[in-house]
């Protein structure tokens, strides 16, 4: 059904940001259209680890020849570095006695990276845990690039808590004090903080584990880069959803939108986009939103929803993430919104059994049915609808190899995909004339063009210099059915690979310039 109601929709991916409440402007719109007719070619996905592996090797090779003929990456003058669309880096700007090849050794790539090992998202933790575990098993003797250089992968781990005052010091040590070649980042807050500081130093931060829409900015912080489905975009597909299907939604022609925000730049970046998404519609003159908002270490949210739940909204939208998801589907049960709210939301970052599967929610875990999402494209690794897929069997027979339940956390699965780009993107550069620089990876990055094994098909997996400057832009609507504790695809997947503009962050307003 879905599949063929969002074609010949306008879609708009919005700028982001502000602050909560529902009584603010839109500001900063562009517009997203979506093909007339909307169909998905793709080739037989590999049947075999041993076709996945031949086929990420044939891209990378692609990818390679690309940027060679192309002439991008490092020029001559050892100060300029250029891709496609006018993509391009000025080096004298880098700091005095900054190296393109700080971090690397005669063996070693030493990677940075600040997560959240502790506190109430500490589960997001356990994807540096898989970056690790899948850098040694894909690379068991290393990357060896152009240069004739063996090297494996040493991830630097430091718990900043979910906390973007810890992360800002910890970054310091990082790249003052070990020296990474390069930097990951999680979450808005934290790499908001440091994304500047970054791009002044020239050090690679890429596939920032975040979807905010800043950290698609080529021309300002070309070091930077993201990878998941961008809030914004997302909150896109909940307009449209409620577009398309208005009038089932709405009572007595009115609807009434209740969301739980997250107060940082996170949970910002979701409202502001929902509105000015809301601005644009048709039938913006018939619906209200409302929003109340938590802090990240929240214990509880329960006076929030309750709040919530007494505005009788048709549609509730959590625009939250760790174990505030898995409180709102209980409040949501307890407080009477589970039976009275006609479409209820979980956000992407909260799709994983970790946070809506029966363990979690307790009792007979009917209090998520029902429950909607719009999944950016990630395959789950739990789901018995991939149990014959080949990376998904490979991926839950690493974690038990290693001593870990794939079922624990769906952080474990989140953990395969940044791996995979991670590990498949040092391969790339690695290949470039030169061998593995900083400059290489950005290249690599800028121009990556490749199956991910852990998105559904039809999901590109893609940049192109300074024109499209996300990964992902795709996804699929989702529907969770607790019977067999599984999110069931509604329609078909929908890609939007380089529709969305590329977004000049303002931190002071909050929009994409």
């Amino acid at each position: 059904m879905l599949g063929v109601a969002v074609v010949g929709l306008s879609l708009v991916a919005t700028a982001c940001g502000g602050g909560g409440g529902g009584e603010e402007g839109a500001t900063g719109t562009t517009s997203v259209t979506l093909p007339q007719n909307v169909t998905t070619t793709t080739a037989k996905p590999p049947a075999s680890m041993d076709e996945w592996k031949a086929l990420n090797t044939k891209q990378r090779d692609a990818m390679v020849k690309k940027i060679v003929d192309g002439k991008f990456g490092k020029q001559s003058d050892g100060k300029t570095v250029l891709g496609a669309e006018g993509f391009k880096m000025d080096l004298s700007k880098c700091p005095a006695g900054w190296s393109d090849t700080e971090g690397l050794t005669d063996t070693e790539i030493k990677v940075g990276h600040t997560t959240v090992l502790s506190g109430t998202l500490a589960d997001y933790g356990n994807i540096a845990k898989v970056m690790q575990m899948y850098a040694d098993d894909a690379f068991p003797n290393g990357i060896k690039d152009s240069a004739g250089k063996t090297r494996k992968i040493k991830m630097v781990i430091k718990d900043d808590g979910y906390d973007a005052n810890r992360t800002i010091p910890l970054v310091d040590e990082l790249i003052d004090s070990e020296k990474v070649f390069m930097m990951i980042t999680l979450g808005s807050p934290a790499t908001m903080k440091t994304y500047d500081k970054l791009n002044q130093r020239c050090i690679p931060q890429p596939h920032s584990q975040t979807g905010h829409p800043a950290w698609g900015d080529p021309v300002s912080h070309p070091w930077t880069t993201g990878l998941q489905l961008a809030y914004n975009t997302e909150a896109v597909f909940w307009g449209n959803y409620l577009d398309t299907n208005f009038d089932k939604i709405a009572t007595n022609g009115k609807v009434t939108v209740a969301a739980l925000v997250m107060n940082n730049d996170f949970g910002k970046s979701y409202t502001a986009a929902f509105k000015d998404y809301l601005a644009t519609s048709k039938n913006k003159a018939n619906i209200t939103y409302f929003t109340e908002t938590i802090e990240p270490t929240a214990p509880t949210i329960t006076d929030p929803m309750t709040t919530l739940a007494a505005k009788n909204p048709d549609v509730f939208i959590a625009m939250t993430a760790g174990t505030s998801c898995t409180q709102a589907i209980q409040e949501a049960a307890q407080n009477g919104m589970k039976a009275k709210v006609k479409y209820l939301w979980q956000p992407s970052v909260c799709s994983s059994s970790t946070f809506v599967g029966k363990a979690k929610v307790g009792g007979d875990g009917m209090a998520t049915d029902g429950w909607w999402i719009v999944n950016g494209g990630a395959k789950d690794l739990n789901s018995t609808s991939f149990d014959n897929d080949p990376f998904i069997i490979y991926a839950r027979e690493l974690l038990k190899k290693n001593g870990l339940d794939p079922k624990a956390s769906g952080s474990y699965g989140s953990g395969f995909i940044f791996a995979w780009a991670m590990n498949t993107a040092l391969d790339a550069a690695a290949q470039l004339p030169g061998g593995l620089t900083r400059t290489n990876l950005v290249t690599a990055i800028r121009h990556f063009d490749g199956t991910h094994p852990m998105l559904y098909a039809g999901i590109n997996f893609n940049m192109n210099g300074g024109k499209d400057a996300y990964l992902v832009e795709g996804g699929l609507y989702e529907k969770y059915d607790a019977a067999k504790q599984v999110w069931v695809t509604q329609g078909s997947a929908i890609d939007l690979s380089g529709s969305s503009k590329p977004c000049v962050w303002d931190q002071a307003q909050g929009i994409c310039k």
